[in-house]
């Protein structure tokens, strides 16, 4: 009761406090309940961008219920665009008690119309349940919907912190830029800038620029820009706009450039003074010279990221006079230059993600097999190499993922782990699963090895693993070898050969109560098995009282894709 009363007193610090569980929508949720304050406080976070909760899939197998929040929004319409709706046969509630459409923070054109797209199919497959729905019978339905909700928000003054355009999506595009060029207060205030150019597949291209110039000259505020997948050839036209917009900045600190590289409009702008952060995904520095003088002049700047980018050599690194402050590495390929870059840069690394190197298709179709098991070889002992030079050169990594591992360079990554236990705080170790293949030897390698060289406290584990549930031995050998570690995030991702019923039930749920719910030493807890042959997926969270059990522990059960970090969300 005091705590309540403090609280209803100093209502900064209930909002503080609500803000700290930011993304976490079941902790958001139960906030609603706990009074008055709490529940007006609550409401918007929730509301920020509640379409980013709807599930991948397909549309027909979308639950009405995961998606009925937009009716919510469009009780909020006119009366002559709710008789529209009346005509299709959708029924709205009379009042709500939030004015729902001002909350809205994030807006990314692709997700609005793909919820669109699930929420229409939804409503179809109520009205016709044995009638599959075209999204081509209802596009017209669609569009009406999208450029509601955009008006909505727009007449309801939301105010956006994140904007994400997509330029190939014609209808969406078009609707939505054209709202907006009337509306400048509706982006005014925008912090986060993500455009999509073009899609992988060459799709038509919506002249973006006028968009661009209206940016540029409404908004100055723009702290982070991302311009992921730009067809060269097609961004070209953009780049003059794209500089104007970076120049017209007064406080831009991240940019991400994804396949595409323009570094010219990185050069004498006025824009840059701030800029901290650069992230490089799949980009290819080949014959890109000039880096030199595009970085001497970034003056602020703190870490740069490079994700599977290629063609990393001696012309890149020799480019790098000042020193390179590179955070995140994330690689799939050996390159000449990388004991290079690491010595030049080893010190600031601070995420590291390997991916097993591969034999590319040219390759494959033009050497015998002879030649492939050599080639084959010669990448085995590159990753080895490549896991050396990190160990040596690496000693404050904070991040380590190691994807499609093998018998080959597991050991030396133990080594990489027990060299930065000290700085490590997120690990990541995700077994090689291809075509239904399972390998329980590398699965049962890693639960003999690991356990001892964790340290004390881990904020995250994950491990993607074949364990074998005939013979749990290796898995409670890695229970028990752990037991001294407190791993606030444990995921354990179990690959299955078989179905179920071949495979019978197992006693791995035992083995963790054992060893991890009766000791408390995790405070949230992911557990799936993926059976291969069927696809079939259990999952813990979805059993009701093993979860209430794991509560009277102090562990929350959640999902595990809810829990699982992406490599290259860690620097957002």
């Amino acid at each position: 009761m005091a705590c309540s009363k403090i609280f209803s007193e100093l209502p900064e610090l209930s909002s503080e406090i609500i803000k700290y569980f930011q993304g976490d929508f079941s902790t958001i949720h139960s906030c609603i309940l706990v009074d008055r304050l709490w529940c007006r406080l609550t409401i918007p976070l929730l509301w920020e961008n509640p379409f980013s909760i709807i599930p991948h899939g397909n549309h027909v197998s979308i639950e009405y219920y995961k998606i009925f929040f937009i009716e919510i929004y469009l009780i909020h319409l006119n009366d002559n665009d709710k008789l529209k709706l009346n005509e299709y046969g959708v029924e709205l509630l009379s009042n709500t008690l939030f004015n729902y459409p001002s909350f809205i923070k994030d807006l990314r054109i692709y997700q609005i119309g793909n919820s669109i797209e699930k929420w229409v199919a939804a409503i179809e497959k109520i009205k016709r349940p044995i009638q599959l729905t075209d999204k081509a019978q209802n596009l017209n339905f669609i569009n009406f919907i999208f450029k509601s909700l955009i008006k909505l928000f727009i007449e309801n003054e939301a105010i956006l912190h994140t904007f994400s355009i997509t330029s190939y999506l014609d209808d969406y595009f078009d609707i939505s830029s054209e709202l907006i060029l009337q509306n400048s207060n509706f982006i005014y205030n925008i912090k986060h800038l993500d455009i999509h150019l073009i899609d992988s597949y060459g799709t038509k291209t919506n002249d973006i620029n006028p968009l661009l110039k209206f940016l540029s000259s409404n908004c100055n505020s723009i702290s982070s820009i991302n311009f992921p997948r730009a067809d060269k050839r097609k961004a070209d036209t953009a780049i003059k706009c794209l500089s104007q917009l970076i120049n017209s900045q007064k406080d831009l600190k991240k940019i991400c450039f994804t396949y595409y590289f323009p570094h010219s409009i990185l050069l004498n702008s006025n824009g840059l003074n701030n800029l901290n952060t650069i992230t490089f995904s799949y980009v290819c520095f080949e014959n890109i010279n000039g880096l030199t003088e595009v970085f001497e002049q970034l003056n602020a700047l703190e870490s740069i990221h490079i994700f599977n980018c290629f063609s990393l050599d001696s012309n890149f690194v020799q480019q790098m006079t000042k020193p390179f402050k590179l955070k995140t590495l994330f690689v799939g390929e050996m390159f000449e230059s990388i004991e290079l870059l690491l010595q030049k840069s080893g010190d600031y690394l601070e995420n590291f993600g390997f991916q097993s190197f591969k034999i590319n298709e040219d390759d494959i179709n033009d050497r015998s097999e002879y030649n492939l098991l050599e080639l084959e070889s010669q990448l085995l002992e590159s990753e080895s190499i490549l896991l050396e030079l990190i160990t040596k050169y690496c000693t404050k990594i904070k991040f380590f993922e190691l994807l499609e591992f093998n018998n080959q360079n597991i050991y030396s990554a133990f080594n990489l782990i027990e060299n930065i236990k000290q700085s490590l705080n997120y690990l990541s170790i995700d077994l090689y699963y291809n075509f239904g293949m399972c390998d329980d030897e590398l699965g049962s390698i890693v639960l003999r090895n690991l356990g001892q060289i964790l340290p004390f406290k881990l904020e995250y584990l994950n491990l993607s693993l074949s364990i074998d549930l005939s013979d749990l031995t290796d898995f409670e050998i890695f229970l028990k070898n752990s037991q001294n570690t407190f791993i606030k995030k444990l995921l354990f991702y179990n690959i299955i050969g078989g179905t179920r019923e071949k495979v019978g039930q197992d006693v791995m749920i035992n083995y963790i109560k054992e060893y991890i719910m009766k000791e408390e030493r995790v405070k949230y807890l992911a557990f799936q098995n993926l059976f291969t042959h069927d696809h079939n997926q259990e999952e813990l969270f979805y059993l009701e009282d093993e979860v209430k059990e794991f509560k009277l522990h102090n562990i929350t059960v959640q999902k595990y894709n809810d829990l699982y970090i992406i490599f290259s969300d860690i620097i957002k």
